[in-house]
């Protein structure tokens, strides 16, 4: 009887033995999985470039396979852009746009470009706090708010699903346009 209880009891404290050493290289293999469709891109504040006169002339969307996508359009080179995770306020006014956009998180989007003309007329239809775009049925993207331009700076409000990883970047073209996009991907990790 004694022997039994001492090989059932050295069974148990194997078991558990064996659970305690699996358990460390499941939860490392999740926290080193292989990146989601390579993506590397990380969630820390991305800025570059400088202050530009070219005006603001299109915002729009797109979805893609591993991420889906806001393009700002300008009229003539633009190279600047602050975006990072956090509150977003509205140029001139100062007021935190976070109740009016969906999203369980949200980019805060400084284009440093105007979205007016020299003659400070508006360059895109947009008003400070609407919508400017439709993501319905997007993976990870929930709205896109204009913040408002002023003093040469652009600001919008990216609702976005979670904190998600994402990449800015600029493109030249077409013609004499250049574009800012920002892409944030649809998860973390395969």
């Amino acid at each position: 009887m004694r022997t039994r209880r001492t090989v059932t009891t050295l069974l148990v404290a194997l078991a558990a033995l064996i659970a305690a050493t699996a358990a460390p290289s499941t939860a490392t293999q999740a926290a080193t999985g292989t990146p989601y469709c390579g993506i590397t891109w990380g969630s820390a504040d991305k800025t570059a470039g400088a202050l530009s006169s070219a005006p603001l002339i299109d915002v729009r969307t797109g979805r893609h396979d591993c991420h889906d996508r806001v393009v700002f359009e300008f009229d003539g080179p633009v190279t600047g852009y602050s975006v990072g995770y956090g509150e977003t306020y509205t140029e001139g006014e100062g007021l935190p746009l976070s109740p009016y956009t969906a999203g369980d998180a949200l980019l805060r989007v400084s284009l440093r470009a105007p979205a007016y003309d020299d003659e400070h007329l508006a360059t895109v239809p947009y008003r400070t706090g609407e919508h400017v775009a439709n993501v319905l049925r997007y993976q990870t993207l929930r709205d896109v708010v204009f913040g408002g331009s002023f003093e040469g700076y652009s600001t919008f409000a990216v609702g976005v699903r979670a904190r998600l990883p994402f990449r800015v970047f600029v493109l030249a073209g077409p013609g004499n346009h250049s574009r800012i996009v920002l892409d944030v991907a649809h998860q973390w990790q395969e």
